[in-house]
């Protein structure tokens, strides 16, 4: 079945996500268009990596809004050293919490979802401080943790206590203890500091669609693990409102990064954006868009949750507003309707994904040639 009934398209847009744990975003895209070009090999294409503030957002801002990326050694989702990078792009910096506390620094066998932590955000946000950023954006996803950001603040300078006045435990597991919370040095440190979260969910910290239930599985918690740090979080909240002012428990993105949105807003003061909508913004993407004659974009899982804030799924919703037709490449699918897309091209779980993809878009486009 063909959309191009009488010639093969001449522009083609390739913007994709990462493929979490596979492919950054540069090299799906970078596949993707190798597979378009076997498929149509006049077609001129433009590859775009995207992001919605989860793996991939320092390279895709990187190019738009110059600076360098730089790296810094902070804490690790469990504490282990580990080497993060962000964009330094003079007043403004950029940084991803997936650097430091992504699910990408653990394998399958060490996820720890009650213990681990956001601290070494919180350290890169202080780097970028002591750098002369006055515009901190930090993106949202792809974290290990459900600690709702209190790591990321504690290492800012703010203290966070149990009933004894000790400092709670890092992660969801101390939540559950907090009594209280002071500024410390972080309000010194804050001054004349804008901090922006771009968020790549829209669900609130708690409830049947926060963080906890939602994404507390995706972090390897158990049903039993689920209930605790939805009672943690339900807690924090509580001492958030009662110390600070700020009411987050069901706060717009407030789940993002394991709550990092709601603690971004109490402790920061910070605006969450949607990260897909900044990106692609940024990016210049619907000017693309208009040029192209097909659109191809993808992430690792296809799937419910590309339609609540994340990249693919804002790229497929632009494209339809255009009557762009749209064509899905992806390690799996969990949808059972196109969902608004000409075709889903699965390219499975493979020792060479890159490879892998590339094959499956060759063989997907040339069947709608």
């Amino acid at each position: 079945m063909s959309i191009f009934p009488n010639t093969a398209p001449g522009r083609i847009l390739v913007a994709s996500n990462a493929f979490k744990g596979t492919l950054t975003a540069a090299q799906a895209c970078a596949a993707m268009a190798a597979g378009a070009r076997r498929a149509f090999p006049g077609a001129r294409i433009e590859e775009l990596p995207v992001a919605d503030g989860g793996d991939g957002l320092v390279d895709a801002l990187a190019p738009v809004l110059g600076g360098r990326i730089v790296t810094s050694r902070v804490e690790g989702p469990l504490g282990a050293a580990v080497d993060a990078r962000w964009l330094r792009a003079g007043r403004t910096a950029v940084v991803e919490m997936a650097e430091a506390s992504g699910l990408r620094r653990l394998g399958a066998a060490k996820l720890r979802p009650l213990d681990a932590s956001t601290r070494g955000v919180g350290q890169l946000m202080l780097a970028a401080a002591a750098a002369g950023a006055s515009d901190i954006i930090v993106g949202l996803g792809g974290s290990a943790s459900n600690d709702g950001g209190a790591g990321c603040a504690a290492a800012f300078g703010f203290s966070l206590v149990d009933s004894a006045g000790r400092s709670i435990v890092p992660g969801a597991r101390g939540l559950a203890e907090l009594e209280a919370i002071f500024p410390g040095r972080a309000r010194a440190r804050l001054r004349g500091v804008k901090v922006t979260g771009l968020a790549d969910v829209k669900n609130p910290l708690c409830g049947p669609l926060g963080s906890a239930r939602v994404f507390g599985p995706q972090k390897g918690a158990g049903a039993r693990e689920v209930r605790f740090m939805e009672r943690a979080l339900l807690n924090y909240a509580r001492v958030v409102k009662e110390c600070l002012g700020i009411n987050v428990a069901r706060l717009r993105g407030g789940a993002a990064a394991g709550g990092l949105g709601a603690g971004l807003a109490a402790f920061f003061g910070a605006e969450l954006d949607d990260g897909s909508a900044y990106v692609l913004g940024r990016l210049g993407f619907e000017s693309k868009l208009a040029q192209a004659d097909l659109v191809l974009t993808g992430e690792g899982c296809f799937d419910g949750q590309t339609f609540y804030g994340k990249a693919p799924g804002a790229v497929i919703a632009a494209a339809r507003r255009l009557g762009k037709p749209v064509v899905v490449a992806c390690g799996r699918s969990l949808l059972a309707r196109r969902t608004g897309v000409f075709r889903i091209i699965e390219a499975g779980p493979s020792p060479s994904p890159a490879a892998a993809l590339r094959l499956a878009v060759t063989a997907g486009l040339r069947r709608i040639s």
